[in-house]
């Protein structure tokens, strides 16, 4: 497998590789609400411009073909940089092939932001990246967890943790 940044002639495979993965994550994404679907696609033109600026994005590759995405930022928290990774896209066809994958991007966005000299990247961990997690001696803090706002709330991705939460009016419920 090779690891490497991406460019614009990836667009369309990267986008290709996305909706693939979103229909394996789930059956009937294509039934969801188009608003649903975008919001969980993370290779919208504008997304992949951003993330190619970013020099911390990379791409996995198995005879020249994208396998997986790994989408990556430099964040300013205030007093220090961070690199945050919002992204691992993995094609489903790589089966356990999956985790190696994830751990040569998670590996590839670390040496980036060492050369960089950001010390500190905070990702999610996912099934995918637990291995990668181990071996490169990450520290698991917590949880991670996405609040959605207004009808997204409803269908977005994720286990849904108990709790009114916030209505479309602003009130908790």
């Amino acid at each position: 497998m090779r690891y490497r940044s991406f460019t614009e002639d990836d667009f369309e495979t990267l986008s290709a590789l996305d909706g693939a993965v979103q229909r394996h994550l789930d059956a009937g994404f294509e039934a969801l609400p188009e608003r649903e679907q975008q919001g969980r696609l993370r290779t919208s033109l504008p997304a992949l411009r951003f993330y190619l600026r970013s020099e911390h994005s990379f791409v996995a590759e198995e005879n020249g073909a994208p396998v997986g995405l790994m989408l990556a930022q430099s964040v300013w928290m205030g007093d220090r940089p961070i690199i945050l990774v919002t992204a691992c896209l993995l094609h489903p066809a790589l089966g356990d092939a999956g985790s190696g994958a994830a751990a040569g991007l998670l590996h590839a966005v670390i040496k980036s932001a060492y050369d960089a000299a950001v010390y500190e990247v905070h990702y999610a961990l996912t099934p995918p990246l637990e291995g990668a997690a181990q071996a490169e001696g990450s520290h698991l803090l917590g949880r991670y967890v996405v609040h959605h706002l207004g009808s997204r709330q409803q269908t977005a991705p994720g286990e849904r943790l108990a709790g009114g939460g916030y209505t479309d009016a602003g009130r908790v419920s």
